[in-house]
């Protein structure tokens, strides 16, 4: 089992940690990872792993068995042995720039209030599909809208429910492709504002910054239609 520690402080850059086991792969299990898995549309974590006498680059954090977070190497080398104590080292610029990213599409799902049918991170930009039959008739108005939240600095933060709560209350939901990780018992929410001025509340297992005023300025772009009713709306990090 490895603890999510990005769970508990998504700020966190640098913490030391037990190798569990080595997958046949060549893919390393930690007792406590601070690299998120690739997951609900973000990406893996990068970053280093330092132990006494090795050293590697990790491309990328995948999920394993149940709850177990597999550290991917970036080329073959020499592995840490199961035991090992090994310091994990964040590639914490792109991680923050996942952050700023999936934050700000949380508030896109605000402002374009209609089911979302997929999405995607990236550290430059982000996108959501929504089940749009007809495009937004005055796209700046909703990149002005999209702005006037994020300079609201909005407090993120986040709370559990059971999953009979989440299955009580199906309208959190906002994916109609990806349902949240539930089996665990309890699903975790997200929430911007506070529980008086409520702008979002989500179930959402990925890392967000802690202040919608962290996201900074975006800008959006060409609405791309990519089926019969589902259209794509992309946001760029303007820095």
């Amino acid at each position: 089992m490895t603890r999510p520690l990005f769970r508990d402080d998504a700020y966190l850059r640098k913490s030391s940690s037990q190798v569990l086991y080595l997958t046949e792969e060549g893919g390393i299990v930690v007792d406590a990872s601070i690299f998120y898995p690739t997951g609900g549309g973000q990406p893996g974590d990068s970053g280093t792993l330092i132990w006494d006498g090795g050293r590697m680059e990790i491309a990328t954090a995948i999920k394993g068995a149940g709850t177990d977070i597999i550290l991917v190497p970036a080329e073959p080398v020499a592995l840490p042995l199961p035991g090992t104590i090994v310091q994990q080292h964040l590639d914490w610029d792109r991680r923050y720039r996942h952050m700023r990213v999936h934050t700000a599409l949380h508030l896109l799902s605000v402002v374009i209030p209609l089911p979302v049918t997929g999405g995607a991170i990236s550290s430059e930009k982000g996108r959501l599909d929504f089940d749009m039959p007809e495009p937004p008739a005055d796209l700046a108005l909703l990149a002005a809208q999209l702005n006037e939240l994020i300079s609201q600095d909005l407090a993120i933060t986040d709370q559990w429910i059971t999953d009979a709560e989440l299955a009580a209350n199906p309208g959190l939901v906002k994916t109609m492709s990806v349902m949240p990780p539930i089996g665990q018992g309890k699903v975790r929410l997200v929430r911007i504002g506070t529980s008086n001025h409520q702008v979002d509340l989500q179930p959402c297992g990925g890392t967000h910054v802690a202040k919608t005023s962290e996201i900074g300025r975006v800008s959006l772009g060409k609405i791309e239609k990519k089926g019969k009713i589902n259209r794509r709306v992309t946001l760029f990090l303007e820095a």
